[in-house]
């Protein structure tokens, strides 16, 4: 069987060593558009006429976007689809939409899956929070400024500083400054 399956695999084909039959020329020949030469049969009114029509039509957007319905005219209007009844009988209950509805144009933006509108207040009112919230935040910080308790207890004096607790005028001093060396480093001279 596996012979036989080569065999025809590698046997020329017939119809690419003949010629195609004519009914097939034929066929093409039908269905190609045929070419009609130009002619100026119409009158000059009728043609400015004719171009002027091409604009008018009102089903059309204005972006001339082919057959596609403008969104203003149809009900698909841009309404966003979380504004839509979430417990409507949708065919798509997700996008919440039905089937055979008309795609809007800005469906990226109208769609469920876009960034929501924010409709829980108005900018002014949030305003108003925003600048409530500082100023009791304000309030507060006042509040425990003045009620904050000082320090238990009070800071511990010495007679002349610390000059005794710290070994006195016989103490070994700390270097001024980086260049000096240190005064227990032995290595110096």
């Amino acid at each position: 069987m596996a012979s036989l399956r080569s065999a025809i695999r590698l046997t020329p084909r017939a119809q690419f060593a003949r010629s195609s039959p004519a009914f097939c020329n034929t066929q093409r020949r039908l269905a190609s558009v045929t070419s009609r030469p130009a002619t100026d049969d119409k009158a000059a009114s009728q043609a400015e006429q004719a171009s002027e029509d091409l604009g008018d039509d009102p089903n059309m957007a204005v972006l001339q976007n082919g057959n596609y319905p403008d969104p203003s005219l149809t009900s698909a209007l841009p309404i966003k689809r979380q504004h839509r009844d979430p417990y409507g009988e949708w065919w798509d209950p997700i996008e919440k939409r039905n089937y055979g509805e008309t795609v809007h144009e800005d469906n990226d933006i109208l769609g469920v899956f876009s960034p929501d509108e924010y409709t829980h207040f108005k900018p002014g009112w949030g305003a108003v929070l925003f600048g409530s919230f500082v100023a009791s935040v304000g309030v507060l910080c006042a509040v425990v400024y003045q009620l904050y308790p000082d320090q238990p207890a009070v800071s511990r004096t010495f007679e002349g500083g610390l000059d005794r607790e710290l070994g006195g005028a016989l103490a070994v001093p700390a270097r001024a400054s980086e260049d000096q060396p240190a005064p227990l480093d032995r290595d110096v001279a």
